[in-house]
């Protein structure tokens, strides 16, 4: 299956390298030329389209990661009327599942086939190949999306029709919100305790409490440093995804509307495309100003 790649940013460009490597990347496009072609120019076989459009003119199916609801429904409306009939869209953008089911209608219209298929397991798991992969569509483009689908991930799960996917990855985002906040906290704690916190690392991602971004970020809480895994700005974005999907229900998550006013606190302190790790620099500074106030 000839692949074609949109939207080379940080999980991108992985994801896109692991399409390479299975042999199926032909084709990328960006918005910014330049990083196309920096991607593209070692990498054998690989063109840069000059338009979405023309990218969708040369390829079976077209892989998408960008940010957006309006950045997805873009892209859907440029390659829609080039696309042949029978072609497949699969989508790893983190959007909302109207914006998912949009999309699979606009192109159903053209007799294309729609997945959304977010994907959770960060830089390091797009790196690896090892994505966990959330997918929403119909059943028979699922399964003939499986070559492409494990080039990029491991746990790879159809979920229902046009949506489901996003609803899945929604859940994982309330949930990472929970952990994120739970970890900073305790790593603040653990600090103000003066505990040796590289031993306490070590021993506690082997317990109970333990989790992937446990294990994988609370390094960045010990260096005081938040290289940009997954910005702070993008988690919020997700999380008022999630906030509007409840408020569908009728029901606002006090996870999510405590981890929003967080993040909204470290945007205007201008940290807002740091990782989201950086929800610690919150937690320390409560214990620096009650330190402060004891002296």
């Amino acid at each position: 299956m000839r692949a074609g790649f949109i939207g080379l940013g940080a999980m991108g460009q992985h994801m896109a390298r692991n399409l390479h490597k299975a042999g199926h990347l032909v084709a990328v496009w960006n918005r910014t030329a330049a990083t196309a072609q920096a991607f593209a120019g070692d990498l054998s076989g690989v063109t840069v389209a000059a338009s979405a459009a023309g990218l969708a003119a040369t390829v079976d199916a077209i892989v998408i990661c960008v940010s957006a609801d309006a950045d997805v429904l873009e892209v859907v409306e440029q390659v829609a009327p080039v696309l042949r009939s029978g072609a497949l869209v699969i989508d790893c953008s983190t959007v909302s599942a109207a914006a998912a089911r949009a999309a699979g209608a606009t192109l159903a219209a053209r007799g294309v086939d729609f997945l959304d298929c977010p994907v959770s397991g960060g830089v390091e798991g797009a790196r690896d190949g090892t994505l966990a992969v959330m997918c929403g569509g119909d059943a028979a483009a699922f399964e003939r999306a499986q070559p492409l689908l494990r080039a990029m991930g491991r746990a790879i799960t159809h979920f229902g029709p046009n949506g489901a996917g996003q609803a899945a990855k929604a859940t994982n985002q309330i949930m990472c919100a929970g952990i994120i906040r739970a970890v900073a906290e305790a790593m603040a704690f653990a600090r103000a305790q003066d505990l040796p916190l590289e031993a306490l690392v070590e021993t506690l991602g082997k317990g109970a409490g333990s989790s992937w971004y446990f294990v994988n970020r609370a390094p960045n809480m010990i260096r005081g440093s938040f290289p940009a895994g997954f910005r702070v700005r993008l988690h919020a974005k997700d999380l008022g995804i999630c906030r509007a999907m409840a408020a569908e229900c009728g029901v606002e998550l006090p996870v999510v509307e405590s981890m929003l006013a967080e993040y909204a606190e470290l945007i205007r302190l201008g940290f807002g495309d740091e990782d989201i790790s950086a929800d610690y620099r919150l937690k320390a500074a409560l214990f620096e100003r009650a330190a402060r106030k004891g002296t």
